[in-house]
């Protein structure tokens, strides 16, 4: 039982420092983080909805998605997920408000803050990911494709796979921009930079961060 608390400690804590990324990117005023660029600009769209609701909204179709890919693969406990997704959206606004604060002004700051904001984001999600236990739907969807291609290309790294998921949504996202308000909003050269820099920073995480090997090998304990 120690263990599986550690796990699920190490997976609440993921989630914490993933969403306190997303909210560091958001607030760098350049644009949000990619794997929240479609519930942003929804938010933006639809002001009665924090940006915690519709990326709850959005990460129920992730489970959706989920669930086709995997089928039978898809175990019972993942849809733990919709607790995961009502903690990650909780705590996207409470991180929010945690940084009302913070308003970088010159460019050089907000891009500081950006790449700042995205080391975050790959470390909450490398520590999310590394309990072995259940993952947010934003990170379960890319890991369901992972090991879908992997059964054709076991070469592809789960941080490549991650790239173009990003892009995929960034595109969503400009095209719900341009429909909601004839240009880009909520959209920006911090978005296209995290959807580059992510996945790389995800890789590196997971290849010099000795810590992540001792909670994956809680996932091998019994």
């Amino acid at each position: 039982m120690k263990i599986i608390g550690l796990r699920y400690f190490f997976f609440a804590l993921g989630i914490f420092i993933n969403s306190f990324g997303v909210a560091f990117v958001t607030k760098s005023d350049l644009g949000t983080s990619q794997i929240s660029s479609v519930p942003y600009v929804l938010s933006l769209a639809f002001p009665d909805y924090t940006f915690g609701m519709t990326t709850f909204i959005f990460n129920v179709l992730f489970i959706i998605i989920q669930i086709i890919i995997l089928r039978r693969d898809f175990h019972p406990i993942q849809f733990l997920q919709v607790f995961a997704n009502i903690l990650f959206s909780f705590f996207i606004d409470v991180s929010m408000n945690w940084l009302a604060f913070f308003q970088p002004e010159t460019f050089i700051a907000k891009f500081i803050s950006l790449i700042i904001g995205c080391m975050i984001l790959a470390i909450g999600i490398c520590i999310e990911v590394a309990p072995n236990v259940i993952v947010v739907p934003g990170e379960g969807v890319v890991r369901a494709l992972a090991l879908a291609i992997a059964i054709k290309k076991p070469k592809v790294k789960f941080g490549t796979i991650k790239i173009y998921f990003d892009v995929t949504l960034i595109i969503i996202a400009c095209i719900l921009s341009f429909i909601f308000f004839g240009e880009l909003n909520g959209i920006g050269l911090g978005t296209i930079v995290s959807a580059l820099i992510v996945g790389r920073f995800i890789n590196l995480v997971n290849h010099h961060f000795k810590f992540l090997r001792h909670i994956r090998a809680l996932a091998r304990l019994k």
